[in-house]
């Protein structure tokens, strides 16, 4: 009978091993051969004998890439647009979430705050009003239209409130004894206790405004004015467009390696790098702050 149980105990571990190990190929191959793309010349991928490994090695689609003034100007644009609206966010989820985590004898207005977020949540002004809002604001055409109408992130508002719920009340009664005001308790208390949350909504905020391109196809009517994500998705390589343009005999020679599936799958990968580099760094407190609120005091 024991043996019975340590077999299904062991075919249930193997079981399981397996299964992860499947769903992680089948989420890291597809992205292993988009980058294999990317190094490959346009006639292997255009034959689809492009796998898990380059054919005629070439990195023409990122010179084509990088070697553009407007690649650098958007990529500043999307670090400032995250930076400033990572600060933006951060400040509202916290001075939101801050107020919204005391009781209704505390906070007397929280349950009219409380249905008006999640109305918020469930239902939005929708795209045309919010863009004749900005429009105006006369926020066209500047990096404000990219950060303000993101702003008030409210899933990671209730995040955190959900957090702060969890603080344990003998640390701020302490803080308040010491002599401590409201807001010298949320910085010397609330956020240091909360840093796994607070790391956990700033990822979302870095990726959400760096991968997001839609924006700036709405709000900016100038291709010098992109984001980062918006420009590589408007890069195609057309030949007539550049005999007409007068482009060099090099410059041609070097479009004829290179198709718009290398040019793609370039994209992509280089849209991923910077996130690739900021996610390990908040990894260990993703997990953390996503199942905030499950213990109560």
């Amino acid at each position: 009978m024991i043996e019975s149980k340590s077999f299904s105990a062991r075919f249930g571990k193997i079981s399981i091993y397996v299964i992860v190990i499947f769903l992680a190929l089948t989420c890291l191959l597809p992205l292993w051969n988009i980058v294999a793309i990317s190094f490959s010349g346009s006639e292997a991928v255009a034959a689809n004998k492009v796998g898990l490994a380059p054919v005629s090695f070439t990195t023409e689609a990122y010179k084509m890439i990088m070697e553009d003034a407007q690649f650098w100007r958007s990529f500043g644009i999307s670090i400032q647009r995250v930076v400033l609206s990572l600060i933006i966010n951060m400040i509202l989820i916290v001075t939101m979430a801050y107020p919204l985590s005391k009781s209704k004898r505390e906070f007397k207005g929280r349950s009219i705050y409380m249905n008006l977020i999640i109305f918020a949540m469930l239902f939005n002004g929708g795209m045309i009003p919010t863009y004749l809002i900005v429009k105006n604001l006369d926020l066209l055409n500047t990096i404000w239209s990219l950060v303000l109408p993101g702003a008030v992130q409210i899933f990671s508002i209730i995040l955190v409130m959900n957090f702060f719920i969890g603080v344990p009340k003998s640390l701020e009664e302490a803080a308040i004894m010491d002599g401590a005001n409201p807001l010298q308790v949320l910085l010397k208390v609330y956020i240091p206790i909360s840093m796994p949350a607070l790391a956990t909504v700033a990822l979302f905020s870095i990726v959400g405004n760096w991968n997001d391109f839609f924006s700036g196809l709405i709000y900016m009517t100038k291709v010098s004015n992109y984001p980062l994500m918006t420009y590589i998705q408007s890069l195609t390589i057309s030949i007539e467009d550049m005999l007409k343009a007068g482009s060099s005999a090099s410059s041609l020679a070097n479009a004829g390696e290179v198709s718009n599936r290398n040019l793609n799958a370039a994209k992509i990968v280089i849209s991923c790098v910077p996130l690739l580099v900021i996610y390990p760094l908040l990894q260990k407190y993703f997990i953390t702050g996503i199942v905030v609120g499950s213990v109560k005091e």
